[in-house]
């Protein structure tokens, strides 16, 4: 498996479904995840949930503009632990031509919900980098 770019790389994320409609990530909790307490950092939720559907919000998309995110409201339901394995699942809220909105939702090895959120992201007209284009090539852009 190639590295990931940018944070999604440097926290270890896999990206196992991506599509207009879904995307599904996995990451295994190590030492470097924790905060000071010993337990998994919020923020790691957080961060994965913002690029989680930042990543399903461009490639629904495509090539019509480049989304940011504008808000992410993730809350933190039960703890997990090193060597844990959770998986984060973006499906959408609403899609439209300014704005799209993304629920997430985090479980763990059990399947039960470690973090669940929502992402709002604006959808920007500007030319979208021909790096991320490569990244998702194959990708079908959304028909609008």
């Amino acid at each position: 498996m190639t590295q990931n770019p940018g944070l999604d790389g440097i926290l270890g994320v896999e990206h196992v479904e991506v599509g207009p409609d879904k995307v599904v990530v996995r990451l295994t909790l190590g030492e470097q995840h924790l905060q000071p307490f010993g337990i998994p950092h919020g923020g790691v939720y957080c961060a994965v949930h913002e690029s989680t559907a930042s990543i399903a919000g461009q490639v629904w998309l495509g090539t019509k503009g480049v989304v940011v995110g504008t808000n992410n409201s993730t809350d933190f339901i039960r703890q997990a632990k090193v060597g844990d394995t959770v998986t984060t699942t973006a499906t959408p809220i609403h899609r439209g031509r300014s704005q799209q909105l993304w629920h997430l939702d985090t479980v763990g090895p059990d399947g039960r919900l470690v973090a669940q959120g929502q992402v709002r992201l604006a959808n920007l007209e500007q030319e979208v980098p021909s790096e991320a284009i490569a990244m998702f090539a194959g990708r079908t852009p959304t028909e609008s």
